[in-house]
């Protein structure tokens, strides 16, 4: 019998402004998806699947790799047929059916990373109703890399604050934050240097706003680890942040250590 539905939010977006004008390849990590839903099936949850309109989340071709599972081809192989075919991958709703079917039943909700949520999911209206309702029911919420942009549409003035990032006035942008339910959370996200390896070597330009500088004019506490691409998690409260792609795996474990929790 299954523990309860946990709501896996996606991202659609295939493309990310870089500054100067135009746009680089972006999407969602393989990884940073299938491994923590992974352990949310095993531990006994059922996982339903939700993007902005309802079709699957591009993968980025970037993560679509054997050494984003430490090199193990096997575990990759797994990782590619399990989203390729597992029912939990496939059947996707839309995040407005998800609101209006309501959201009382599922125990926890989790938004993987890539700069995909960077683009749509911080400033979705449906995420927002869905993210504040979370948060008022303090049910375990869990966000990886870059996910943790999508925790922005819980502000009443999510585009707004984008807007105001994008044009370069993070001053604006901190006005606009107001009323945002996680602000003064510790939490942590894709680091300023690590994302400076992603502008140079694959993006080859440079982005309008760093994540952490987003997070901490928002309100948040952000904490990021000392060394690049180690992993890092950070809970506070029913808010699990992971700081980047190797953190999959131990972000995965603390949630589904929270939802346990929350069981009890």
């Amino acid at each position: 019998m299954s523990k309860g539905k946990v709501l896996v939010v996606g991202s659609n977006a295939t493309r990310i402004e870089v500054q100067g004008g135009g746009t680089g390849a972006t999407g969602q990590y393989l990884n940073e998806t299938v491994v923590p839903v992974m352990a949310i099936l095993a531990a006994g949850y059922d996982v339903v699947l939700a993007t902005p309109d309802g079709t699957r989340p591009h993968i980025d071709p970037v993560s679509d790799a054997a050494a984003h599972f430490d090199g193990d081809q096997a575990a990759y192989e797994k990782a590619k047929a399990f989203y390729a075919g597992d029912p939990s991958m496939t059947h996707v709703r839309t995040l407005r059916a998800v609101v209006e079917e309501g959201l009382g039943d599922y125990a926890g909700v989790f938004v993987p990373g890539g700069q995909g949520p960077v683009v749509d999911l911080m400033q979705d209206g449906d995420l927002g109703v869905i993210l504040r309702h979370f948060h008022a029911a303090a049910k375990p919420t869990a966000m990886l890399c870059h996910g943790p942009m999508a925790a922005v549409a819980a502000m009443p003035h999510a585009r707004e604050f984008r807007a105001a990032l994008v044009a370069g006035a993070p001053e604006k942008a901190a006005e606009w934050a107001k009323d945002w339910p996680y602000a003064g959370y510790r939490m942590t996200v894709f680091s300023n240097t690590e994302e400076k390896v992603v502008e140079d070597r694959i993006l080859h330009a440079k982005l309008y706003f760093n994540m952490v500088d987003a997070l901490q004019a928002a309100g948040g506490a952000v904490e990021t680890g000392t060394v690049d691409f180690d992993p890092n998690v950070v809970e506070d409260r029913e808010l699990i942040t992971g700081q980047n792609p190797r953190s999959d795996h131990p972000l995965a474990a603390r949630f589904v250590a929270a939802l346990e929790r929350a069981r009890a």
